[in-house]
């Protein structure tokens, strides 16, 4: 006991730049605990997405659309279950930083494809017959207070215009990742207007969202649908969801590999920081340690103590930056638009990351001051002044 209580008055003796240090590392370890929070949620939207479902999309680009009348062709295909829908609607909610996915969907199918949207049976069935009904998630409900019943007014941009919805049912997330914030709305509804308005532009639809039987066939799959339609005007490319999730994520891959590559150079940081406070507290207690030495005391006490030193600080900062971490990110989340980051948790293994790299590095940082106190000859410490 007597030892850590050495230890601890050790590493406070200078209490401003003990603090500082703490402070600093407290700092790099948020800032670790943030960076890879975004790099994890990130890359987990690629996890959520279903092993047996496909995508099919325009070859050229996502952003060209494809017939309507592909629908049954594909649906035709063996080993497809089912096929669905989707267009991306855009527009505005109220603000122009109000992000989430707005989409135009075949209401008929939706929810049977997207098996991990659990809405009630009267809900859906509401929204199946209501022509301008939407459905919305559970996340974008309770961001914006919405209730079954109430009304959503889009101001369309890629779709011009006053876009009235009623609001007829709210879908929950069956799991911890899945997206539970967007709004689908009848693609029959904005069609029928696209018909009178802009004709050249109906009876097209964004991506088609295929389930099949067998996961395992998906590359057989996928083949024969792109071949259904192989030299037509509109020749598709069909991939597992996966697949095309990556390739949304890919797009920004630079900007993840960077944040990815930062969050670990701040480990580095604050190895910097507690080295410089280690190495100064070292060379001025030299004459301590030459009086240790006189006294008896070995090398593994002098070793035990100067560690000791770097642990307490290291695990001081460390524990009280992965303490503040999670409000932290917590007040992040809320700040963001939900578009962005459907969902947003910390990972155990970046609080565990965080702790051990704390833990090492309080190590690292104390070697070469133990180095220089076991070598400093007794006579040499009485002589030092510094």
């Amino acid at each position: 006991m007597k030892i850590l209580k050495l230890i601890f008055k050790n590493a406070m003796r200078h209490k401003l730049r003990s603090s500082l240090t703490i402070i600093g590392i407290m700092i790099a370890v948020i800032a670790f605990g943030v960076l890879r929070t975004v790099v994890t949620v990130w890359d987990s939207s690629v996890d959520a997405a279903s092993a047996n479902r496909l995508i099919t999309r325009q070859a050229v680009s996502f952003i060209f659309p494809l017939p309507y009348a592909y629908k049954e062709k594909i649906k035709n295909v063996e080993g497809v279950k089912n096929v669905s829908f989707a267009n991306w609607f855009g527009g505005i909610y109220k603000d122009k930083s109000n992000f989430f996915a707005r989409l135009a969907v075949d209401p008929e199918t939706i929810f049977d494809v997207m098996q991990e949207f659990l809405i009630t049976d009267e809900e859906l069935a509401n929204f199946k017959k209501e022509r301008n009904s939407c459905v919305i998630g559970a996340d974008i409900a309770k961001q914006y207070n919405i209730k079954v019943g109430d009304q959503m007014v889009l101001d369309g941009d890629i779709f011009p215009g006053r876009w009235e919805f009623v609001v007829r049912g709210i879908y929950q997330p069956k799991n911890k990742n899945t997206d539970d914030t967007q709004m689908l709305f009848h693609w029959s509804y904005v069609d029928e207007r696209m018909k009178v308005e802009s004709p050249v532009r109906a009876g097209n639809v964004g991506w088609y969202i295929v389930l099949i039987d067998d996961a395992n066939k998906a590359a057989e799959i996928s083949d024969q649908i792109d071949v259904l339609f192989k030299n037509s005007s509109a020749e598709t490319k069909t991939e597992t969801e996966k697949a095309f999730t990556q390739g949304f994520v890919s797009a920004s891959g630079a900007i993840i590999s960077a944040m990815n590559f930062m969050s670990f150079v701040i480990i580095g940081i604050i190895m910097l920081v507690l080295a410089n406070t280690m190495i100064m507290a070292a060379r001025e207690r030299t004459r301590e340690y030459a009086v240790l030495k006189t006294l008896g005391f070995s090398a593994y006490h002098l070793v035990g103590l100067i560690l000791g030193e770097s642990m307490v600080i290291a695990i001081i900062g460390g524990g009280i930056g992965v303490a503040l971490t999670y409000p932290i990110v917590a007040g992040f989340e809320q700040a963001i638009p939900k578009g962005f980051f459907p969902f947003f948790f910390i990972e155990p293994i970046t609080t565990i990351l965080a702790m051990s790299a704390a833990i090492l590095i309080g190590i690292l940082a104390s070697i070469f001051p133990i180095q220089r106190a076991l070598k400093t000859k007794i006579v040499e410490g009485f002589r030092f002044v510094g």
